[in-house]
C-alpha cells in the first residue's frame, strides 16, 4: 500500500492532486477497456484464450502471420502494464494532515 501525504501552504493542492490521480484512473480503464476489446477479437478469431496463444502459437500459426502475433502479443503486454498501473494508483491511500 502507498500512503500519499502532501505538504502544501495551499490547501486545495491536495484535491488537484487526487483530481489528477482520479483521471488518470479513468483513462487507464478506458485503455484497458480498448485493449480488451482488441484481445477478445483475437481470441474470438482462433477460438483459443490468449493463455494458450502465448503458450503454443508462432508467427505461422496465425493467418496474418507476423502482423497479427505482434498486435495480439502486443495488447497483451499493453493490458499486463495498465493492470499493473492501475493496481498502484488504486492502492493509493490518502492520508489526512
Amino acid at each position: 500500500m502507498v500512503k500519499l501525504k502532501v505538504f502544501s501552504e495551499k490547501e486545495d493542492i491536495t484535491d488537484s492532486i487526487k483530481s489528477a490521480i482520479t483521471a488518470e484512473i479513468k483513462r487507464l480503464e478506458v485503455g484497458l477497456n480498448r485493449t480488451h476489446k482488441e484481445i477478445k477479437i483475437f481470441e474470438e478469431k482462433y477460438k483459443v484464450t490468449s493463455e494458450v496463444f502465448l503458450k503454443n502459437f508462432t508467427a505461422e500459426d496465425l493467418k496474418g502471420g507476423d502482423d497479427e502475433y505482434v498486435k495480439w502479443a502486443g495488447e497483451l503486454k499493453i493490458r499486463d502494464r495498465i493492470l499493473e498501473e492501475l493496481k498502484k494508483l488504486n492502492e493509493i491511500e490518502y492520508v489526512d494532515n
